[in-house]
């Protein structure tokens, strides 16, 4: 960085604006040219700029230690699951306090044994209870740990504890964006506040478009009442007073059945691989073609989720889509953007014709 730097005793003459943003653009391009050049650059570059905007705003420190914890334990954790990019993935929630001989312990425990030999690996909060079972059942070698510094219930599990699997952090903002982000699947079993919190925030950002979908399951312990309850209170007070749409009530599923669960996150990757938004076209990735027949009752039975325009199947990637999957067949369309229960209706026709 001395490159960069004032030489000891220099004076700087004062400059007008227009000469600070140039010298500020020209020390970030040399500074990207020598340590950060690439296809991201651009990126990179706007985030210099932010800095520079936080020195010039007069953040205080608080602020920037907050701002700076939060970019080391995001960038940290991107850099650890970037080699299982091609994995799926499921978050397990659940209460740290259940015992391992209970009910609940042992479903979420079965739940990972089945879903591991199906190429997938599970992440949870690396604590006790819940957590441990889902490391329990998938194995150490299936597992991340996403872990929280609290002063109480949070110690690490035996299972996963000193894995280079295993992320800790110390707000849970960046925890919680790290569990929905790297995910293709929830799975929420019966807890307190924090699997409430948990299980409310991936149904609204979900519902909300603010990730991708996916399949949120909430299990209970065969014949347990946990999530029956939880589904009583949606229906009674969020439904009942219009809070929510009836269509919302397909964002998730509740059953007290681990294999049940597993058949529901497979159901949704049937056909439906991922998605993406490029401009204003949302784009299905799809692992096989729709007929001609299933593509007009799409067109048929799905318009009222459209801005304009039909439902239309391309093969291989769009313009600005980076040219991933170039194998797979594309649905694309002009998404509403707010009817996420209807969106997650037409993934089950995709994967159900």
């Amino acid at each position: 960085m001395g490159d960069f730097a004032v030489p000891a005793g220099q004076v700087v003459p004062p400059r007008s604006s227009e000469e600070w943003r140039r010298s500020r653009t020209e020390a970030i391009e040399k500074f990207l040219q020598a340590f950060a050049s690439g296809e991201n650059s651009d990126l990179l570059a706007e985030m210099l700029v932010t800095i520079c905007r936080l020195s010039a705003d007069g953040v205080d420190r608080g602020d920037l230690k907050l701002i700076n914890t939060t970019l080391k334990e995001l960038r940290y954790a991107f850099k650890v699951f970037a080699p299982y990019r091609e994995s799926r993935k499921v978050s397990i929630f659940g209460s740290a306090r259940t015992r391992e001989d209970h009910p609940q312990y042992l479903q979420a425990k079965k739940f990972a044994e089945l879903i591991q030999p199906m190429g997938w690996m599970v992440i949870t909060g690396a604590g006790g209870g819940i957590m441990q079972a889902g490391h329990h059942g998938a194995t150490r070698e299936s597992s991340f740990g996403v872990a929280i510094s609290l002063p109480f219930e949070q110690a690490t599990n035996a299972i996963i504890a000193d894995d280079p699997k295993l992320v800790s952090f110390k707000y849970f903002f960046t925890r919680k964006l790290v569990f929905v982000k790297e995910a293709d699947a929830i799975a929420l079993f019966p807890g307190g506040f924090g699997t409430q919190d948990e299980g409310f925030e991936s149904i609204t950002l979900v519902q909300t478009v603010k990730t991708a979908p996916k399949p949120i399951v909430m299990v209970d312990e065969p014949g347990g009442t946990y999530w029956e309850h939880w589904r009583n209170y949606v229906h009674n007070e969020l439904l009942a007073h219009h809070m929510i749409d009836p269509s919302d009530l397909n964002l998730f599923l509740i059953t007290d059945s681990a294999e049940a669960a597993i058949a529901e996150i497979a159901r949704f990757y049937h056909r439906y691989d991922s998605s993406r938004f490029v401009g204003d076209q949302l784009v299905f990735r799809l692992n096989s073609p729709l007929t001609s027949t299933t593509l007009e009752g799409i067109n048929r039975d799905f318009a009222d989720i459209l801005l304009g325009g039909r439902f239309e199947q391309t093969q291989g990637p769009m313009e600005g889509e980076f040219g991933v999957f170039p194998e797979k067949a594309r649905l694309r369309f002009a998404f509403d953007r707010r009817s996420a229960g209807r969106l997650r209706m037409l993934i089950n026709r995709i994967n159900d014709d």
